[in-house]
C-alpha cells in the first residue's frame, strides 16, 4: 500500500547510518585457529560488505524505493513472492513452475509492521553532529575509495583476496590518507609489524559473540523465512539481473560520495561468504574454549567415582564376613540362654495374671459399693470410691487400704492397666454414668444451697431497711453527711457453716471436673431467679385473681394463650391505683436490690474458695502434668487446676454477671413501666416525685453494683418525665385559664397555705426548701404538715368592702393584695419549681413550660382586664379601678418573684439562655403593668374631658347663689378621690404617685384651658366659678401628688377679666353659623 509521501527504508540512509556506527567494532584482527597460518580476515573490499551488514540487519526489506520510485521489484516484489520457491530462486522460469504448487494466501504471508518514526527537529542533533563530524568525513572518504576499488576490480573472489589490507592501501588511493592513518579508530599502531605480540597483547585473541548478528541467536530463526533469509544474505540477489547492472553503471556516473545502494549477487558475494565463515569460526573457537575449561573438572570427578566404587566393594566383603561370624555365635550360644529366659517370663506372667484377677475382682466390688453410696446421697464417699476404681483400672494403687491387697503386698504386687481387657469394654460407660450421677448430685446440692440462701435473704430483710440503705447510698453518692455508726448490711453476713458446706460442694465438683459446668448452671439459675422476682409482685395474669398464676387457666378451664395472658396482665397493671403501683414497684426494687447484693456476696465467697484450692488437690487425670519435650527435657505444662480456676473466674466474673443480671431485670421492669406510662404521666406531683425518687434509688443501686445504671430504664424514665412535664403544663394552663376566666378580680385572703408556698419560692434563692426535699426522701418517715409549715407572724390585713379582712402577701417589705388568679399562678410556680428542684437534670425541659405559664398569665390578664374580657367571662358590669389595681398588683407580685426564680435556675443549671428568658418575661410584665397605669390615666383623662364639656354649658352669670357648686365638680372630685382611695388601698405609695401625677397634670392642662375659655360678664359669674374651684381645691389638695393644682386654677380665674355683654353676644351668630 503506497502513500503520497512513501517512507524510505533504512537502506536509503545507508551512508548516514554507517557514518554513525562505531568503527572499532568493524576492524578486528585475524584469529588463530590452532597452529595454522594466520590469514587476514578483512580488507578494504570487505568494508562495504560490513557496512551493508550493519545497515541490512534489522532494516527494511524493501530496497528498491529510491529516488521517489513507487515500483517494487526484485525478490521482494509481490509477484516474486507469490511464485514457487524453485521459480523464485531463479532455477526455473515461471512457465516451468510445478503444477501442484499452490500460491500462498494473505494468511501465509506475515504482515509487515512499520513503525511510525516521530519527526524530530534537525537542530536537536547539532551537538551530536559537531562531535562526529570529523569521524564521519573520514568514513565517507574511506567508503568512497572502497567503492571505487570494488567497481574497478569487479566481483571476482580471487581478485578480492589479492586486495591489499586497509592500512596499506588507503594512503595510495586517497589524497587524505594521512588523516585516516592518524585516526586511532581506523588503523592499528605503527609499530604493530615490529612487535609479534601485538595481535595477542593489544587486540583480543578471540572475537566476542556480540560481533555475530543477533538474528542467528533468535529462537525463531528459520532460514526459509524470506525476511530472515534477506537479513542473513544482506539483501543480496540470488541471480544478478541486467537491470541492476545498468543501475550500477548509472550510479557510478553520479557523485562518488554517495555510492549506489543496489543489491549484490549472492553467487558472487565473496565477502558475505567470508562473513559466514568467520561467524562459524568464532562460534567454533568459543565451543573449543568452553570444552577445554570443563575437561579438568570432568576427569577429576571421574577419578573420584572410581575410588568410591573400590571402597564400596571392600565394605561389602567385610559385611559378608561379619554376618557369617554372627550366625555361628547365634547357633552355638544364644538358643540355650533364650529358653531359660522364656521359662522365667512365663512364671512372671502367671503371677501377674493372678494379681490382675484379684485387681479385677476388687474393681467389681468397688463399683457396687460406689453405686450404693450414691443412692444414699453420700456423694463425697462415692466419689472417693469411684476414684479408687479408676486408679485400679489404670493400674495404680488405690487410696483406701484393702485386705486383699495387703496380703499380696508382701510379694511386691504390681498393679496392671485393665483398660485394655475386652471384658471391661463397657466399663467406661458405667463409670461415666456413676460420675455423672455424682456430678448431678453435687450440682443439685450446690445450687439448692445457694438459691435457698438467696431466697431466704430476700424474704427476711424488711423493705424499710433496704429502702434506708438505698437512701444512704444516694446520700453517699452526693457526698452528704452519713451517720457516724454504720450497721453492717444484712447481705454481707454469712455464717461459717454456710461457708464450710459450700467449700465441700466446690471441692467435690472440682474433683469430678464439673466446677465450670456447675458455675454455668448457677449463673443461669441465678438469672432465672432474678427474673422471677420481677414476676413475683405483678398482678394476676388471669381474670380470676384467686386462680394460681402458674396454671394459666381461666374460669372455664380453658388454657389461655400467651397473648391473652399478656393482655390481661397489662390491663390489671393499668387498673392499679397509684398507691398500689408504688407499693408493687417498691417491693420489686427492694427484693431485686437485696438479691443482687446477696449475689455479689455469694460470688465473692465462691471465688475465695476456688482461689484457696491447692494445686495439689487436682482431680485424678490419666495424663501426667509433666510431658517430655522433643529434646528429652521435662517441661512443666499448664496445671488443670489453673485452667479450671480460670474458666470459673471467667464464668463468674462479678462485673459481667452483674451487668447481665441488671440488664435482664431492667428489661422486665421497663416492660412493666411502659404499660403504665399513661397512668404515670397523669399522677399528682407528689406521687410522681415519689415514683421518680424510687426509680432514681434503683438506678443508683444498679450503677453502684455494675457500674452502669441501664440505658433502657434511664431513657424510659426520662421520657416519662418529659411526658409528665407536658401533661402537668397542659393541666396547669387549663386550670389557670379556668381560674382567670371565673375570677371577679377581688382581693383574696393570703392564708397560711399561700404563705407557705410563697416562703418556699423565696427560699429557693439560696437553697431548696426542706418541704420539697422531704418529698423525695421516701426512705425517711414522713413529717407532719404542721412541722413543715412556716410560722405565720401577725399578718397584716386590710378590709375588703368593709365586711372581711384580707391578709396580704409580703415580699421584701412590699405588700400585695392579690386576686384569685395571682394565687393560682403562685401554686403553679411552686409546683414547677418543686419539680425542678427534684430533677435538676430536666430543668432545660421544665423551665420552658414554666415560662409558657407566665406568658399565658400575662396575655390572659391583659385580655380580661385591658381588653374587658372579664365582663363576658366573669359577668362583670365593667372594668373598674379596683380591677385595674388588682391586675397591677398581680403583675407586680410576679415581677417580684422572677429574680428568685432566676437565681434558683442559675443554681441548678448552667444554661444561660434559660436565665435570659426570665429577664424577657420580666420586661413583658413591666410593659403590661405600665399599660394598666396608662389605662388608669386615660380613664381619668376621659372623665375630665366629659366634665369639662359639662362645665362649658354652664351660664356662670345667670347663677343666683354664688356659693353653690356645680354637679360636674362634685362628680369630678368624687371620682378622683375614689381613684386615690382604691389605688392607695391596693397599690404601694410610689405606684400611686406614678399614676396620680399624670392624672393631675392632665387636669391642670384641661381645666386651665376650660376656665380660660369660659366667658364671664359679671362679677357674680366669677364668684360662682370660684366656688367650684374652691371645692376642687379643698378636696384635691388632700390627695398626694396634686401639688398646687387648686391654687393654680384659683389664680387663673381671679386673673380673668370680665367682658361686656355686647362684646360677648356679637360673635355668637358667627359661632352658630360655623357650627351649622
Amino acid at each position: 500500500m503506497s502513500s503520497p509521501n512513501p517512507r524510505k527504508s533504512i537502506d536509503s540512509f545507508q551512508s548516514s547510518v554507517s557514518g554513525l556506527s562505531p568503527i572499532p567494532q568493524l576492524q578486528t584482527s585475524s584469529f588463530d585457529f590452532g597452529n595454522g597460518p594466520v590469514r587476514p580476515r578483512y580488507d578494504y573490499s570487505r568494508k562495504s560488505s560490513i557496512a551493508s551488514t550493519a545497515t541490512g540487519i534489522g532494516g527494511s526489506l524493501d530496497s528498491s524505493q529510491q529516488r521517489g520510485s513507487v515500483a517494487e521489484a526484485g525478490q521482494n516484489a509481490i509477484f516474486t513472492l507469490l511464485q514457487p520457491q524453485i521459480v523464485r530462486t531463479g532455477v526455473l522460469p515461471p512457465a516451468q513452475a510445478p503444477s501442484n504448487w499452490k500460491a500462498p494466501t494473505t494468511r501465509d504471508i506475515p504482515p509487515v509492521v512499520l513503525t511510525n518514526v516521530p519527526k524530530v527537529d534537525q537542530s536537536a542533533f547539532q551537538t551530536y553532529l559537531s562531535l562526529v563530524n570529523s569521524s564521519y568525513d573520514a568514513l565517507r572518504r574511506v567508503k568512497a575509495v572502497a567503492d571505487r576499488a570494488e567497481r574497478a576490480e569487479g566481483a571476482d573472489s580471487a581478485s578480492l583476496k589479492s586486495q591489499p589490507s586497509l592500512g596499506s592501501s588507503v594512503p595510495d588511493l586517497h589524497p587524505d590518507a594521512n588523516t585516516a592513518k592518524k585516526s586511532p579508530e581506523l588503523t592499528p599502531p605503527a609499530d604493530a609489524q615490529r612487535r609479534p605480540s601485538f595481535s595477542r597483547a593489544k587486540w583480543p585473541s578471540t572475537a566476542p559473540l556480540s560481533t555475530i548478528p543477533s538474528v542467528y541467536f533468535d529462537n525463531n530463526f528459520h532460514l526459509e523465512n524470506p525476511r530472515t533469509f534477506d537479513v542473513v544474505t544482506e539483501r543480496s540477489d540470488i541471480i544478478r539481473s541486467p537491470h541492476h547492472r545498468n543501475d550500477d553503471k548509472e550510479q557510478s556516473k553520479g557523485d562518488s560520495a554517495f555510492p549506489a545502494a543496489g543489491r549484490k549477487a549472492l553467487a558472487t558475494n565473496a565477502i558475505l561468504q567470508e562473513k559466514l565463515s568467520w561467524y562459524l569460526d568464532t562460534v567454533e573457537i568459543h565451543l573449543i574454549t568452553s570444552i577445554s575449561n570443563a575437561s579438568t573438572t570432568f576427569f577429576t570427578a571421574l577419578g573420584s567415582l572410581q575410588a568410591l566404587h573400590a571402597e564400596a566393594t571392600a565394605s561389602v566383603e567385610k559385611i559378608q564376613a561379619l554376618r557369617n561370624d554372627l550366625s555361628n555365635l547365634d547357633s552355638d550360644m544364644a538358643l540355650g540362654g533364650l529358653q531359660v529366659v522364656q521359662l522365667q517370663r512365663r512364671r512372671e506372667n502367671i503371677r501377674r495374671l493372678t494379681e490382675a484377677a484379684t485387681q479385677l475382682q476388687e474393681v467389681i466390688t468397688s463399683v457396687s459399693f460406689c453405686e450404693k453410696l450414691i443412692n444414699e446421697g453420700e456423694y463425697m464417699r462415692g466419689l472417693e470410691e469411684l476414684e479408687d476404681v479408676i486408679k485400679l483400672l489404670c493400674g495404680e494403687p488405690p487410696k483406701r487400704q484393702r485386705e486383699v491387697f495387703q496380703r499380696l503386698a508382701n510379694d511386691n504386687m504390681r498393679f496392671v492397666d485393665l483398660r485394655r481387657l475386652d471384658v471391661l469394654e463397657g466399663a467406661n460407660n458405667d463409670l461415666d454414668e456413676l460420675r455423672n450421677r455424682i456430678r448431678a448430685g453435687f450440682e443439685r446440692e450446690f445450687l439448692g444451697m445457694l438459691l435457698e440462701d438467696l431466697r431466704k435473704h430476700v424474704d427476711t430483710v424488711p423493705t424499710s431497711d433496704t429502702l434506708s440503705r438505698l437512701g444512704l447510698l444516694l446520700h453517699s453518692s452526693k457526698r452528704m453527711s452519713r451517720p457516724a455508726a454504720m450497721v453492717e448490711p444484712a447481705y454481707m453476713s454469712v455464717d461459717n457453716d454456710f461457708k464450710a458446706r459450700l467449700k465441700t460442694y466446690i471441692y467435690g465438683l472440682h474433683r469430678v471436673q464439673f466446677i465450670a459446668a456447675a458455675a454455668t448452671t448457677y449463673k443461669a439459675e441465678l438469672l432465672r431467679e432474678l427474673k422471677s422476682l420481677v414476676r413475683r409482685h405483678l398482678p394476676s395474669a388471669t381474670d380470676d385473681d384467686t386462680l394460681s398464676t402458674v396454671s394459666g387457666q381461666g374460669n372455664n378451664g380453658r388454657h389461655l394463650s400467651q397473648h391473652e395472658r399478656s393482655s390481661i396482665l397489662a390491663r390489671n397493671l393499668r387498673q392499679l391505683d397509684p398507691e398500689d403501683a408504688y407499693t408493687m414497684l417498691l417491693k420489686m426494687y427492694t427484693d431485686i436490690s437485696e438479691a443482687l447484693r446477696r449475689m455479689g456476696t455469694q460470688l465473692k465467697i465462691l471465688l475465695d474458695i476456688i482461689s484457696d484450692l491447692d494445686d495439689n488437690q487436682e482431680p485424678p487425670s490419666r495424663s501426667s502434668s509433666l510431658s517430655r519435650g522433643r529434646d528429652g527435657s521435662r517441661t512443666r505444662s499448664v496445671s488443670p487446676m489453673q485452667q479450671s480456676r480460670q474458666r470459673v473466674l471467667d464464668i463468674l466474673d462479678m462485673s459481667t454477671l452483674a451487668i447481665q443480671a441488671i440488664d435482664l431485670v431492667q428489661g422486665q421492669i421497663v416492660k412493666v413501666l411502659r404499660v403504665r406510662s399513661d397512668q404515670t404521666v397523669k399522677l399528682q406531683l407528689p406521687d410522681f416525685i415519689r415514683y421518680f425518687s424510687l426509680n432514681k434509688l434503683f438506678v443508683n443501686e444498679c450503677e453502684a453494683i455494675s457500674g452502669s445504671g441501664g440505658a433502657a430504664l434511664n431513657n424510659l424514665i426520662n421520657g416519662q418525665i418529659k411526658d409528665f412535664v407536658n401533661s402537668l403544663s397542659d393541666s396547669q394552663m387549663r386550670r389557670l385559664i379556668q381560674v382567670m376566666d371565673s375570677d371577679r378580680w377581688d382581693g383574696k385572703d393570703f392564708g397560711d397555705e399561700e404563705r407557705q408556698l410563697l416562703a418556699n419560692i423565696l427560699e429557693t434563692k439560696t437553697n431548696d426548701p426542706e418541704v420539697w426535699t422531704s418529698t423525695s426522701k421516701i426512705w425517711e418517715e414522713p413529717q407532719s404538715a404542721e412541722s413543715l409549715q412556716v410560722q405565720s407572724t401577725s399578718p397584716d390585713s386590710v378590709s375588703v368592702s368593709g365586711k372581711e379582712k384580707v391578709r396580704t402577701a409580703l415580699i421584701d417589705d412590699q405588700r400585695f393584695i392579690l386576686p384569685e388568679s395571682a394565687l393560682a399562678i403562685l401554686r403553679i410556680l411552686e409546683d414547677f419549681l418543686h419539680l425542678m428542684a427534684e430533677m435538676p437534670s430536666m430543668i432545660p425541659d421544665i423551665a420552658p413550660r414554666l415560662l409558657e405559664c407566665l406568658k399565658l398569665f400575662n396575655s390572659r390578664s391583659s385580655q380580661l382586664i385591658l381588653g374587658a374580657g372579664a365582663t363576658r367571662s366573669a359577668g362583670l358590669k365593667n372594668i373598674t379601678t379596683k380591677h385595674l389595681a388588682l391586675a397591677s398588683q398581680a403583675l407586680s407580685f410576679i415581677i417580684a418573684l422572677i429574680p428568685y426564680m432566676r437565681e434558683f435556675i442559675r443554681r441548678h443549671t448552667t444554661v444561660s439562655s434559660i436565665v435570659a428568658e426570665f429577664d424577657k418575661i420580666k420586661r413583658l410584665y413591666q410593659e403590661h403593668q405600665n399599660g394598666i397605669h396608662d389605662k388608669l390615666v386615660e380613664i381619668m383623662s376621659s372623665r375630665a374631658t366629659v366634665h369639662v364639656a359639662a362645665m362649658k354649658k354652664i351660664d356662670w352669670d345667670a347663677a343666683e347663689d354664688t356659693k353653690a357648686t356645680s354637679p360636674y365638680m362634685e362628680v369630678l372630685t368624687k371620682e378622683t378621690g375614689t381613684l386615690y382611695r382604691v389605688l392607695s388601698k391596693h397599690l404601694p405609695g410610689y405606684t400611686v404617685s406614678m399614676i396620680m401625677e399624670p392624672v393631675f397634670q392632665n387636669y391642670k392642662k384641661q381645666w386651665a384651658e376650660a376656665f380660660q375659655s369660659a366667658v364671664l360678664t359679671t362679677e357674680r359669674g366669677r364668684q360662682r366659678m370660684l366656688s367650684d374651684i374652691e371645692l376642687f381645691k379643698s378636696r384635691i389638695d388632700k390627695i398626694e401628688g396634686s401639688g398646687d393644682l387648686g391654687d393654680y386654677l384659683l389664680s387663673l380665674v381671679n386673673a380673668k377679666t370680665i367682658a361686656p355683654r355686647s362684646k360677648v353676644a356679637s360673635p355668637e351668630p358667627d359661632k352658630s353659623s360655623n357650627a351649622s
